[in-house]
């Protein structure tokens, strides 16, 4: 890692964000940020299509991007996309573009993750983050909520509205008028009822504002004198009647209100003051941590080997009921053939090695919905559940390798031929296998190698006599693996012929 500098990067559906973070006995100094107003959301179609020119502002910022970040290796660098990329039909195709322009992997993460992230970021800048914090980032395309104590998140929602959308939607051409307003605010409050009932009995002690809305509403109260320090009651209604007044976002002259959130301001205020009357609020503090600032966090964490996926791992096999024995031989087993398959595996924090060990140990979490088909239940779990820690696109990639460990094949064969997926699944069937038995059998004794567009697995001819329906199965796995164009060998040597 790059002098130990890492870097995190926010595709927000408002604006696209750098943040350039110095690690200093494990805390986090931010070092340095770019910010392009680029307004994703603002391109969405009402049928969820991202239009080209919207993809062209998000590629032309990800390029300037990639200038600041050339010399960073990959471990350091985490990249999240949010809402608009979340509900975007095109989302594939425009990230093909955006990953080429950045040069990093990108993540879509779902919206409690989001949240997780945000409240991470939050906790770390919190005078007291001791103290129940109900924190609100009103983002441009959603809202994240979450009710946190000591680094703990208590309650994570994320709602689909955000500042970009709330302005087209209720404030068409600046124009600001009483019926826009309350239109606004009344459609917010109805997302925020959806919450409201169990995060007031959770309760909080003091309300944190994040991000772009909360910030630029803070500084115009205080700057125009509506509030002393952060966002109040009294300021947001003297401030709802100074923007009815002006009677269009041209006419505002309100100081601390730049330009590039101006497009936007209207719609993060309606929501604001819907979580103000919601919530029952008379004050808010402002905090500069932000999902950019979670996301290095966690960064670090994994930097540390503190990685919060295990950690969820480990939490669903709890939840589910996994038979930890079973569980655990089949990854050690999976392991061990995936670093006689491809050597390069072998070494700490490998991606393949890491998703193979955790699809193994999660592979029987679906027998807890019912033991009929319960591949499937286990990938629908992985592809759906909140999964802290895990990305979307982990999430998914989880889920089909889970799919597909046993059963046809035929499943997966959408797959791409050349993806690192196939020698995973081929690893995972064969450990299935092989602990069919669930005693306590150890690694087996085969060993396992590519050949042409498939696999080779060598064992002693004794071992398989003596393991009939393991022969069997094995058997059954050159046929679905034949009915795919792929090959799986299976040589069992006699002792002679090993001789």
């Amino acid at each position: 890692m790059m002098h130990d500098l890492i870097a995190a990067i926010d595709l927000g559906s408002n604006s696209f964000r750098l943040q350039v973070g110095r690690i200093v006995n494990d805390q986090i100094y931010p070092l340095d940020g770019l910010k392009e107003p680029v307004r994703l959301a603002a391109g969405l179609s009402p049928e969820k299509w991202l239009d080209m020119a919207a993809q062209h502002r998000g590629v032309t910022a990800l390029q300037r991007f990639h200038e600041r970040l050339h010399d960073f290796k990959p471990d350091g660098v985490r990249a999240v996309a949010t809402n608009t990329l979340r509900v975007a039909k095109n989302a594939p195709e425009f990230l093909i573009r955006a990953e080429a322009a950045l040069g990093f992997p990108i993540e879509v993460i779902a919206g409690r993750e989001e949240a997780r992230l945000i409240y991470v970021g939050v906790a770390h800048t919190l005078a007291n983050p001791h103290r129940q914090q109900l924190v609100v980032d009103i983002g441009g395309g959603s809202t994240e909520f979450i009710i946190g104590k000591s680094f703990e998140p208590l309650q994570l929602e994320s709602l689909y509205m955000g500042c970009v959308g709330y302005s087209l939607r209720h404030f068409p051409d600046g124009r600001i008028d009483k019926r826009g307003m309350k239109d606004a605010e009344l459609a917010a409050r109805r997302e925020l009822q959806t919450i409201g009932q169990v995060y007031r009995e959770t309760g909080w002690e003091e309300a944190v504002g994040s991000s772009g809305s909360a910030k630029a509403i803070a500084e115009v109260l205080e700057q125009n004198g509506l509030s002393r320090r952060g966002i109040t009651r009294d300021g947001l209604e003297r401030l709802r009647a100074m923007l009815l007044q002006a009677g269009h976002i041209d006419n505002l002259n309100l100081a601390g209100l730049k330009g590039d959130r101006l497009p936007v301001f209207l719609g993060g205020f309606a929501i604001m003051s819907a979580v103000f009357k919601e919530f029952d609020l008379e004050h808010m503090v402002f905090s500069e941590g932000a999902l950019r600032l979670g996301v290095l966090y966690d960064l670090l964490g994994r930097y540390h080997h503190h990685d919060l996926r295990d950690a969820t791992v480990r939490a669903f096999m709890g939840r589910y009921g996994v038979d930890m024995r079973q569980a655990g031989q089949v990854a050690d087993t999976a392991c061990y053939l995936l670093t006689q398959l491809a050597p390069e595996t072998a070494v700490p924090d490998d991606d393949d090695l890491r998703f193979l060990r955790w699809a193994a140990l999660l592979h029987e979490i679906g027998i807890s919905v019912a033991h009929s088909s319960y591949h499937k239940h286990s990938a629908y779990i992985l592809a759906n559940a909140d999964m802290p820690g895990f990305s979307r696109m982990d999430q998914g990639r989880l889920a089909r390798l889970v799919l597909a460990h046993r059963g046809k094949l035929e499943r997966v064969a959408e797959i791409d031929p050349g993806s690192s997926d196939w020698p995973l699944i081929a690893c995972l069937r064969l450990a299935v296998v092989v602990h069919r038995a669930r005693d306590a059998r150890g690694l087996p004794p085969i060993t396992m190698a590519r050949e042409g567009r498939g696999f080779s697995v060598n064992t002693s001819a004794g071992w398989l006599q003596k393991l009939p329906l393991t022969a069997a199965a094995l058997e059954e796995e050159q046929r679905q693996w034949m009915s795919l164009g792929r090959s799986l060998y299976v040589r069992a040597a006699t002792a002679r012929s090993a001789a």
